[in-house]
């Protein structure tokens, strides 16, 4: 495949969901030969298809995606793990001499792929005491307590994802100091071009509203009972990904199919606006209109854009 300019060691695609982020990462690894690295947190999960919006094996174009469908949905996700599985990939890519794109929405995955990101230790004791008080309380009073003591974090992780909410409480604990506050700077370990993918909140609400419609008719209920079937309510953390816990909590008859599909629009909203404003923050994401006016140019605006910063 041809290149018209040297890629740069690492490109990283990032922004809200259905920003358009997967076509143009995929478009990116074609120009330049290279692959697509997820980092989506649920796409690690095998047969979490249909609800992540995963692309089909012809939509991937033959560009070859890695950490995708690697753990079962009983595993507990672990953001050091992906850490250590990413840079494996990206290393390997990079001696090949071959472009590492990665893909995804899940900001702490993106920075721990590509930052000088530690992550603290775990303590048993605290983290069975925390966890114990999650199934007693539920989520929501663990993250109150969270919003009090470190805000940015709060307004970082959904207050349904107790799993992430322990953890923070967790490393407060361990560390005396807040979450995020164990967050570094943004140190780069690769020499990375950042791009975002920018939609006006009108019509990403129009596409996410869109998208989970599509999801539905595309058959989520049933994938959901296919994999409640393999532990799905069981995986602390595949469970409460967004139109999964939804289509659960109708399975289980809390809710009816219509209402889980209405609140999987709202929470998949609210966890876009989460998103955007995580990247916002970085101030190396370049910024590219994803609007469906500038579909077209993405690719070629994206392009421009790595080969002026590989030559600047």
């Amino acid at each position: 495949m041809r290149t018209a300019a040297p890629a740069p060691r690492v490109i990283a695609v990032v922004g809200p969901t259905a920003a358009g982020k997967s076509d143009l990462g995929v478009a990116l690894a074609r120009h330049f030969g290279g692959e697509v690295v997820n980092a989506d947190s649920m796409q690690l999960y095998r047969g979490m298809d249909i609800g992540t919006a995963k692309l089909t094996l012809p939509e991937r174009e033959g560009v070859l995606h890695r950490l995708l469908d690697i753990w079962d949905v009983t595993e507990a996700a672990s953001v050091a793990e992906y850490q250590r599985l990413a840079r494996t990939e990206i290393d390997r890519l990079l001696a090949e001499g071959r472009t590492p794109v990665l893909v995804g929405g899940s900001g702490l995955y993106v920075r721990g792929a590509i930052d000088a990101l530690e992550f603290p230790g775990t303590d048993p004791v605290v983290r069975a005491r925390l966890e114990e008080e999650l199934t007693l309380r539920g989520p929501g009073a663990l993250h109150a307590r969270l919003a009090a003591s470190d805000p940015e974090a709060g307004r970082a992780i959904l207050p349904s994802n107790g799993r992430r909410i322990v953890r923070a409480l967790e490393v407060i604990e361990i560390t005396g100091k807040p979450f995020t506050a164990n967050l570094p700077g943004h140190d780069s370990v690769y020499d990375t071009v950042q791009i975002g993918v920018d939609v006006a909140r009108p019509e990403l609400d129009e596409r996410i509203a869109l998208r989970v419609d599509r999801m539905w008719e595309a058959g989520l209920v049933d994938e959901v009972k296919a994999l409640d079937a393999q532990g799905l309510r069981e995986g602390r953390t595949a469970s409460r990904a967004l139109g999964y816990q939804q289509v659960l909590a109708a399975l289980a008859g809390e809710c009816t199919e219509d209402e889980a599909r209405a609140e999987t629009v709202r929470a998949t909203k609210r966890f876009a606006r989460r998103q955007d404003s995580w990247f916002r923050r970085d101030p190396r994401v370049h910024w590219l209109s994803g609007a469906v006016e500038h579909r077209a140019e993405l690719p070629h605006q994206a392009l421009a854009l790595v080969e002026r910063a590989v030559t600047a």
